[in-house]
């Protein structure tokens, strides 16, 4: 029989940790993992797409505002060029010559072309009266109004036919003028005469001003379609109808 005393048997020793695997463990920066980093990145691309899309959006309402002008003012031109073309010389109270420059008591030549073409109308007898409007400017001698008043009675016009207004000093002054006229004479419509691009203005302020409103251009006005310069008087009519719309809100 073989003893057994005396003899062992040899296990295996557990084998030493990688050493190359401990060294090379992926390691994790401070922080990575943790649940705050793990909120804050969504949070971060939210907020860059909410200000790319606020700016996408900030663009496209601004390319939509200038061509949304850019057609109005289109619209508008043309309806000025329209009205500029269109002669509505009818039965009136009065005709209403819109003042304009003079020298030293004389129309020049844009009010002598207004006045001309007034005088024709009272001559057809599409009314009984001519009221000249205009005020003066610093260093005048003479009114808007006075001036056209001595043309006229120069032309045969009894001055008794002849009605002044002549405080304004710009458009929708001489326009509530005509009305404040018109209303403590008892004038039902009125027949406006000035130049043809003038006119889409005129009737926007004469409707604002609750008048009953005819229009009439005059054809040899140097501001006429066809003339020198016609864009350039169209464009700032333009200007003049907005800011007038604009003074029904202020």
């Amino acid at each position: 029989m073989r003893s057994t005393v005396g003899s062992s048997r040899t296990l295996p020793l557990p084998r030493p940790a990688d050493a190359s695997a401990v060294e090379t463990a992926p390691t994790r920066p401070p922080g990575v993992g943790s649940s705050e980093p793990a909120r804050s990145a969504p949070r971060r691309r939210w907020r860059r797409s909410f200000w790319g899309e606020a700016w996408r959006w900030a663009t496209t309402l601004l390319l939509f505002a200038v061509l949304a002008a850019t057609v109005a003012g289109v619209l508008l031109i043309a309806a000025i060029y329209r009205q500029a073309r269109t002669d509505q010389a009818g039965p009136a109270a009065a005709i209403v010559v819109l003042g304009t420059a003079q020298w030293n008591g004389r129309p020049g030549p844009v009010l002598r072309a207004r006045l001309d073409h007034a005088l024709d109308l009272y001559r057809q007898g599409l009314a009984p009266t001519l009221i000249v409007t205009g005020g003066s400017m610093p260093g005048d001698a003479y009114t808007e109004a006075e001036a056209a008043a001595a043309y006229l009675t120069e032309q045969g016009v009894p001055p008794g036919a002849i009605l002044f207004e002549n405080e304004g000093r710009d458009t929708w002054e001489t326009m509530r003028g005509v009305a404040r006229l018109a209303a403590d004479d008892g004038l039902g419509r009125l027949l406006f005469v000035s130049d043809g691009f003038h006119l889409f203005r005129v009737k926007l302020m004469a409707r604002d001003l609750g008048l009953a409103a005819l229009v009439s251009p005059a054809p040899a006005s140097p501001i006429r379609p066809g003339g020198g310069g016609e864009f350039a008087y169209a464009v700032r009519e333009a200007g003049g109808v907005v800011e007038q719309m604009l003074r029904r809100f202020v």
